[in-house]
């Protein structure tokens, strides 16, 4: 059956979009309302930091929860949780700011958010056939650029003309709807029995066990580290290096996702040609060249094509990565081994934006750029050397 005369996969599709454009509202509104209200660069940091951590702490619990739980009800419970809690901002700010309160919502909101994230993952297989994963990954990548241009676009407008805690209103309703929507979405029943007892070292297990899913984690793992902090890097040389104006950033960013729907639009059609391996390994090494040659670009229209080259490699390596996890992974353990990878996979992200951006203040945006790059084309070739290279690695699904 065509994806598109999928009743449940469209609906569920529609929901993705409307809570991933909730989020932008989210992601917009809580640093400007923290500005308006303390004044503090120092405590938006630290409301990201506390945002980061609620997420890798979630992170490690959240596979099990997917595992063990109804997974629709667990989707539905996370949006009603998050609309009660962004909608308490508004009405206390209707009296009085309570700078403290946003110190609790965060955090909980972005464990929330994690869980979310990590179900969604295992839900995907109940909703279409193992043959048509990496084209409906394909599609809710699609979705997800899309809203992450439409929605900070539209947040920042609401904040502007209304204030950050109307935007957080906004998002509260967004994410009600998504509840009511995913009401209505029906999965297929589970293929293997309920989960058995473990936790998060079931996923890590599983992962370390499985030889292309290993080196997947490990390959990933620089591959973020790499380029956590790549957006900053970008954006400090259009400001500090070209003398370009906020306007400017936005285009480039702006742009740059057009890579991002490019790739989820071709991923499915590639992969069925060339298989998994070489065109995961095409994604990465195009990721690399398009990073290397950022810094030769000196006007801003080249650097907005040279993003969005990186985006497009990302975008095909991301999804080959996260279709495959789902086609070999027994549904009964996918929760728990999406969970893993994640946290494995995001742990030297902010290491390694630290240090980057650290590197690209000392040595220049340019230079640090062309060395992230060719070490992710290092990343493409070492994948070469290893399992991953397998065009179909699908049947050692055993392990």
């Amino acid at each position: 059956m065509s994806l598109w005369r999928n009743k449940n996969f469209s609906l569920f599709l529609v929901i993705q979009a409307m809570s991933v454009a909730g989020d932008s509202f989210s992601m917009i509104a809580i640093p400007l309302l923290v500005l308006r209200e303390t004044g503090s660069v120092v405590q938006m940091g630290l409301m990201t930091g506390l945002s980061g951590v609620a997420s890798l702490v979630a992170g490690a619990f959240a596979g099990l929860a997917a595992d063990r739980l109804d997974r629709r009800r667990l989707l539905i419970a996370c949006d009603i949780a998050r609309a009660v809690l962004y909608a308490l901002v508004p009405l206390v700010w209707i009296f009085a700011p309570q700078i403290w309160l946003l110190y609790v919502i965060v955090p909980l909101g972005a464990a929330l958010g994690m869980v979310f994230q990590v179900t969604y993952v295992t839900v995907v297989p109940r909703l279409v056939g193992k043959d048509q994963i990496t084209q409906a990954n394909g599609r809710l990548y699609a979705v997800y650029a899309a809203a992450s241009v439409g929605g900070p676009a539209l947040a920042g407008l609401a904040s502007q003309r209304f204030g950050p805690t109307v935007a957080l209103g906004i998002d509260a309703v967004s994410f009600a709807i998504s509840a009511l929507g995913l009401s209505l979405v029906r999965l297929r029943p589970a293929e293997a029995p309920a989960a058995e007892r473990g936790g998060f070292l079931d996923g890590a297990r599983f992962l370390w066990r499985h030889p292309v899913l290993r080196s997947l984690t490990v390959l990933l793992t620089f591959f973020i580290f790499l380029t956590a902090g790549l957006d900053d890097i970008i954006i400090y040389y259009l400001k500090h290096d070209l003398g370009q104006n906020d306007d400017a950033v936005g285009v480039v960013l702006a742009c740059a996702a057009v890579g991002s729907l490019a790739g989820a639009a071709v991923v499915a059609k590639i992969r069925g040609r060339l298989g998994f391996g070489p065109t995961w390994i095409a994604g990465i090494a195009l990721s690399g060249t398009a990073v290397a040659c950022a810094g030769l670009a000196p006007e801003v229209p080249g650097i907005a094509a040279i993003m969005a080259g990186f985006l497009f490699g990302s975008a095909i390596g991301g999804i080959c990565s996260q279709s495959l996890r789902q086609e070999i992974t027994p549904d009964h353990l996918l929760g728990r081994v999406t969970s893993a990878f994640w946290t494995i996979h995001f742990a030297l992200g902010p290491i390694g934006a630290a240090l980057l951006t650290l590197a690209a203040s000392r040595y220049g945006a340019p230079e640090i750029a062309l060395a992230v790059g060719v070490a992710i084309l290092a990343i493409a070739l070492a994948g070469t050397l290893t399992p991953v290279r397998q065009p179909h690695p699908e049947p050692v699904a055993s392990t």
